[in-house]
């Protein structure tokens, strides 16, 4: 076994490019679910608004890559008031509801056959962020450090999208630290009190589904160009399911926890992945037992178990606390 390979996998995945999607996309659910208790189970479809803005925004209507990302995050916002006026004024589960049957909607509309000539269809949008990559003060080559290297376009990238990733923490720091985030996070633990005192909860929670759903866009303009496509497959169900385990794991309404939470949860994917790959080809598993086509199965059956564990010892995640988990009291 490639032991080198396996360590060195699993520790650029702990700073990649998912990492960083993934940061920014639990980011805005910590925003939604660990300081206001909005239950959104649709994070992918304002992900999603992000990345086919910046994708139609230059292939389909010819637009320049910036004002492609601002329309994609606008599209956000009018989607966070869509799913929040009738949505927001009823029971958290209806939000839950909702919001997972929009992010299937928002796929299942890209996908379908009859706006290919907008969308791509299923098989998206290709080769629009150049005008990114022409900004890059790199030369070409790898940079980075030890056995953590990457090539000068991966490097311009992660740069930008760890940058983000500070500068959406720093604010929702800032934020939740101020009269507006003592509200929120009021409404999180008993809204009916928050309501006697004469503030409009739902203005509020529509606020903060707003600029967790802005949050989240920007990590899909960050998945649209480290790709330089999109294909809406890529925006199922399944990752905002990623993006929640990586809040929990790192701890909910703590500004680390989404941050650490989708570097751990990327980097154990990868490590696993790369473990198994090694253990089947070196013959340490038998191929009756595990074949390489199931790799990628086990190892989110590895990485589960890993996290039921968690849950059942440590339910607040790394950084966080019980209290912030518990979502039987919440709405």
């Amino acid at each position: 076994m490639d032991f080198e390979l396996i360590f060195e996998n699993g520790l650029k995945s702990l700073f990649g490019t998912e990492a960083v999607v993934y940061a920014l996309a639990a980011i805005g659910l910590n925003v939604h679910f660990g300081y206001t208790g909005l239950v959104n189970f649709g994070q992918v479809a304002f992900v999603a608004m992000g990345a086919y803005g910046l994708a139609m925004g230059v292939v389909t209507f010819g637009w320049s890559m910036w004002l492609g990302i601002f329309v994609g995050l606008l599209a956000a916002v009018v989607l966070a008031i869509l799913l929040g006026v009738p949505s927001l004024r009823l029971r958290a589960d209806y939000l839950a509801i909702v919001t997972i049957a929009a992010g299937e909607i928002v796929r299942l509309v890209l996908r379908a056959a009859s706006f290919r000539r907008s969308t791509g269809g299923a098989n998206g949008l290709q080769n629009f962020a150049d005008p990114f990559f022409d900004l890059n003060p790199l030369n070409a080559g790898s940079y980075g450090v030890w056995i953590l290297k990457y090539n000068h376009r991966t490097m311009w990238v992660l740069i930008v999208g760890w940058t983000l990733v500070a500068l959406t923490s720093t604010v929702v720091w800032l934020l939740m630290r101020s009269p507006w985030g003592r509200v929120v996070k009021s409404i999180r633990e008993d809204e009916d009190a928050v309501r006697s005192l004469g503030k409009s909860v739902n203005a509020y929670k529509m606020q903060s589904l707003i600029l967790g759903g802005v949050i989240g866009a920007l990590g899909g303009v960050i998945f649209a160009i480290s790709r330089q496509s999109v294909q809406p497959d890529n925006y199922s169900t399944a990752f905002t399911f990623f993006a929640y385990t990586a809040l929990i794991l790192g701890g909910t309404a703590r500004i680390l926890g989404p941050i650490i939470g989708s570097m751990i949860f990327w980097s154990l994917l990868s490590f696993t992945d790369v473990t198994l790959r090694q253990a089947v080809s070196a013959d340490y598993i038998p191929g009756d037992f595990l074949s390489g086509n199931n790799v990628g199965i086990v190892r989110f059956i590895l990485v589960g178990a890993g996290l039921a564990a968690l849950m059942i010892f440590r339910p607040q995640g790394i950084f966080g606390n019980k209290e912030e988990v518990a979502i039987g009291e919440r709405g």
